[in-house]
């Protein structure tokens, strides 16, 4: 079961109850890098400290309805202190995009030396820690079919970073098995290792067993999954492939997955797929439409009632 709420996030999480929350999937707006033409939106921020300062404020509210054991993966990408478009006679010009142009942002002074990157994922994780979050892995989302850049100055970024937080030490999570890249010998699948130890702590049972037998190792964190296109107006979507192992590894069955950036609803539609029930919050009455369209389409498609 899912529900979307129209609204503020950090308006509409102040509503809920603490501690109600099992995990957390989302991908806010990223700083200037596109104007949804929503009033009150995230990402239209002058400065990239006010960004993070209202991001981060938005995730103080988050840690209060999280439960005690949830956790969150947050993909944020970074922004150039240039946005992409040219420079002639001191005047930007915005870059003609037939699909997108309308929602290219005006460009903002940084501070920073032009072309440079403004750290905006790094500087949002260090705040979240120093807000008493703790940082419990650094993903790399690996797009392997990245579109081309038109630049001849540096290399092609394909990658996003994807953070997993969580308000505890201890936490809910699930281990994701990820396929092995060799098959093991005889003798290493079956070893004895109870003698190995970290200081005091017998780090496995004794006698001799197959180390192999769970179908995999444990999954790494650089994630090659393909961006997909999507057919609706909301331009930064990310693929369902990306999503799985988050709500897998952190949302017990039975339990809520929030997403509060919901825009065209992937979080809340692959929680449907997994059977985990999901709440989205979205700021653009459009892209809520777009959300539920995508989601009932698939309930009535593969779920019997």
């Amino acid at each position: 079961m899912y529900r979307i709420i129209e609204g503020n996030s950090k308006d509409i999480l102040n509503t809920f109850d603490a501690e109600s929350i099992d995990c957390v999937v989302t991908s806010p707006p990223y700083w200037n890098l596109r104007d949804y033409k929503t009033e009150g939106q995230l990402g239209q921020e002058k400065t990239f400290q006010e960004y993070i300062k209202n991001l981060c404020d938005i995730f103080d509210e988050v840690k209060r309805v999280l439960k005690k054991g949830g956790v969150v993966f947050v993909n944020i990408g970074d922004t150039y202190s240039t946005i992409s478009g040219s420079m002639g006679k001191g005047k930007w010009k915005q870059p003609k995009y037939e699909v997108c142009n309308d929602q290219m942002p005006e460009k903002l002074e940084t501070g920073l030396p032009t072309k440079c990157l403004c750290q905006i994922p790094s500087r949002f994780v260090i705040e979240m820690i120093d807000r008493g979050w703790t940082n419990r892995n650094e993903i790399i989302w690996w797009r392997r079919n990245q579109m081309p850049q038109s630049v001849k100055d540096r290399f092609t970024v394909d990658f996003e970073k994807i953070y997993m937080l969580t308000k505890n030490a201890k936490y809910y999570f699930e281990q994701q098995l990820e396929p092995y890249t060799s098959n093991p010998s005889e003798k290493e699948m079956w070893r004895d290792k109870s003698k190995e130890k970290h200081g005091d702590i017998n780090l496995f049972s004794k006698g001799p067993r197959n180390y192999y037998s769970k179908g995999g190792r444990n999954m790494r964190c650089v994630w090659d999954v393909p961006t997909k296109p999507f057919k609706g107006s909301h331009y930064a979507t990310f693929p369902e492939d990306l999503v799985k192992p988050m709500i897998l590894a952190g949302c017990p069955k039975g339990g809520v997955v929030l997403d509060p950036f919901s825009g065209a609803g992937t979080t809340l539609l692959v929680a449907e797929e997994l059977g985990r029930d999901s709440i989205g919050i979205e700021l653009n009455p459009e892209y809520i439409e777009i959300a539920k369209n995508r989601i009932d389409v698939y309930s009535k498609q593969y779920k019997l009632f």
